[in-house]
């Protein structure tokens, strides 16, 4: 990048007031989040039609999803959040490095993923809380998800680079392509060639191979500040973490620990988000493949209404870690206060209207009368309290922006494990389906309680602008 673009870079991201900049940057997040989404609901929706087991599968499927897109957000945010801070303080070369190690570990743990994975495929079906007859749509669809593996972990990781660095309409452009080509591929492998299952799992691995060749383009053509080079992973280089230039071997270890630690509150969001899908998957086991469905499709439409202030707090995240790094801190203060209005603003009139259409919406994908039973309650309880989402969303994205790993690995874990686990494993004893039905919306409202102190005594802690 010439030295012209950086310097309009560093004067947008430190000038530019901050409400315009967050719609900036988030507005083409929140696209790629919902289309993402979208398409994640195409293949519910499109494998919903094929049978109730079949719908049932999907659930399965999603938590080995979250562990992928677990790892890909722990290199990915991990990385950005450094690269953001270090491109605020004018240390490019630096940044190419936290690039290139997230790039080059991600794709190694990717790897993995897919031969553990595959070698214990039937063992993993059946933890992620498959039941007999879900388990031969589950191995299904999950093999061609296990076999793309590093592609879709690749994917993460660069979206949240380019996310960071202030370019989210790049990564907009390569998820959105993915996820319409995704829907596509839905419709044609599954409606016109009728391939069933494992149709939805071709589609979903050639999207993301279509992604990740979109996302790579503007590293290779030169348009972000951070390079992807093998060099800066494998070679000595002067790195600076903390006011003090250190010497270390390649692959260098202050930047991998670095890269993990800031990633740990993703590993730990959606690490936990898989482990509360397997729970809530064997909870609702007993009673049977329609309530694991009707579960399965009321958390997908409750993550489509979360991804748009999941896309509002993510364009806030590069703010908050730019100008931190630039000691701008009262701008990832009103960056902050705006996200957060905005985002209980937006989210509380969807969720309004998501309770008030539950049944049709859940009808929408499996107009099945058991699985529209469950479904239906699930998803007015999550709706309506969904506007309080964005509080315990935004803080923990400012903690993880501005390096406070500990206090966000902490309210991370809060959402899907410290409250919702025990609630659901309570609660399910105590009041059966209906308990499993309310568990997620009782966990998000104590989640969203006990952000607040946190966010409070952050902001107030932040000294004067230098």
């Amino acid at each position: 990048m010439k030295a012209h673009d950086k310097d309009t870079q560093f004067k947008m991201m430190t000038q530019m007031s901050t409400g315009r900049l967050v719609l900036k940057l988030g507005l083409p997040t929140t696209i790629s989040m919902l289309v993402t989404t979208i398409y994640n609901m195409a293949d519910t929706y499109f494998v919903s039609s094929l049978g109730t087991s079949q719908s049932g599968a999907t659930g399965i499927v999603f938590g080995l999803m979250a562990i992928i897109q677990a790892v890909g957000f722990t290199y990915g945010h991990g990385a950005g959040s450094n690269i953001g801070r270090l491109l605020g303080a004018g240390r490019t070369k630096d940044a190419g490095k936290y690039a290139s190690s997230s790039v080059f570990f991600g794709l190694i743990t990717g790897l993995v993923i897919s031969v553990v994975g595959l070698s214990l495929h039937t063992p993993l079906m059946n933890l992620l809380g498959s039941t007999n007859t879900i388990l031969p749509f589950a191995l299904e669809y999950s093999l061609y998800i296990l076999l793309a593996a590093p592609v879709m972990v690749l994917c993460c990781i660069l979206n949240n680079i380019l996310r960071y660095e202030g370019k989210a309409t790049f990564a907009m452009f390569g998820l959105v392509s993915g996820g319409l080509i995704n829907i596509l591929g839905d419709f044609l492998l599954i409606k016109v060639f009728d391939m069933g299952v494992p149709g939805a799992g071709i589609s979903t691995a050639l999207s993301q191979c279509i992604s990740v060749v979109i996302l790579i383009v503007p590293f290779l053509s030169g348009k972000t500040q951070s390079k992807l080079s093998i060099k800066n992973v494998f070679s000595k280089n002067n790195t600076d973490a903390s006011s003090e230039k250190r010497h270390f071997s390649a692959p260098d270890a202050l930047i991998i620990g670095s890269i993990l630690a800031i990633g740990l509150p993703s590993l730990m969001r959606q690490g936990l988000g898989s482990i509360s899908t397997m729970i809530l998957n064997a909870s609702a086991n007993p009673f049977g493949d329609a309530a694991i469905a009707g579960m399965s499709i009321a958390s997908k439409v409750v993550n489509f209404i979360f991804c748009v202030g999941l896309g509002i707090g993510q364009g806030f995240q590069p703010v908050a870690g730019f100008n931190y790094g630039a000691r701008k801190y009262s701008r990832v203060k009103s960056a902050y206060r705006f996200t957060l209005l905005l985002g209980m603003v937006l989210l509380g009139t969807i969720g309004i209207a998501g309770c008030l259409l539950a049944e049709p919406i859940i009808a929408a994908f499996r107009n099945d009368p058991d699985v529209v039973a469950v479904g239906v309650p699930a998803l007015r309880y999550q709706a309506a309290v969904i506007f309080l989402m964005p509080i315990q969303v935004t803080t923990n994205m400012m903690f993880q922006s501005t390096g406070k790993s500990v206090r966000a690995t902490l309210l991370s874990a809060t959402r899907s494990g410290l409250f919702f686990i025990p609630t659901i494993l309570i609660l399910s004893r105590l009041m059966g389906l209906a308990g499993i039905e309310c568990s997620q919306a009782i966990a998000d409202v104590l989640a969203s309680l006990m952000a607040i102190p946190f966010a409070i005594h952050f902001l107030r802690s932040l000294p004067e602008d230098n």
